[in-house]
């Protein structure tokens, strides 16, 4: 492993970043982590192309999604500019296997009306199943779920966070 690896993963450790809460989140369609952070040159092609502004560098300047800065599109233009392969897209792949995850923060789930992020949800994979005298919390359907992060951008109280779906590589 490259040195500026392991001092990478170091800073990651010492400022408390381990665990799920803090997951690293690349770019679609990025190849699996040990050979990114090898393929990766960190040219930062990827984060100038990319339309929507959510690829941002992070730890060790490779680059990293930010869902708070919008949703991704699926462009694939991040994937067509990638030269060293750390983005690699073929017919049959997935850009990757997120979904959002939901905190008790919710709005709903403290019996305040909100339905954004189900409103945000362009493939409907958030939904509000009607209660008897309560309010509705969200479900999220991970099958129909594209990973987009369109409802973590617009929750209004941040109590949403795109991670890798549960059995997902």
């Amino acid at each position: 492993m490259r040195s500026d690896i392991i001092n990478s993963k170091r800073r990651w450790l010492l400022r408390g970043r381990f665990g799920a809460e803090h997951e690293t989140l690349r770019p679609p369609w990025a190849v699996t982590e040990d050979n990114f952070l090898d393929l990766c040159t960190r040219c930062g092609d990827c984060i100038r192309t990319c339309p929507e502004q959510i690829i941002k560098p992070g730890s060790g300047r490779f680059p990293e999604i930010d869902f708070n800065q919008g949703e991704c599109t699926f462009c694939a233009e991040c994937v067509d500019v990638c030269e060293p392969g750390a983005l690699l897209r073929s017919a049959d792949s997935a850009p990757w296997q997120l979904a959002p995850e939901i905190s008790q923060r919710c709005l709903a789930h403290n019996r305040t009306v909100c339905r954004t992020c189900g409103e945000q949800c362009e493939p409907e994979a958030i939904a509000f199943r009607p209660v008897l005298g309560g309010i509705s919390s969200p479900q999220v359907d991970e099958q129909a779920c594209t990973g987009c992060g369109a409802c973590q951008g617009a929750c209004p109280v941040n109590a949403i966070a795109i991670r890798p779906m549960t059995g997902a590589e």
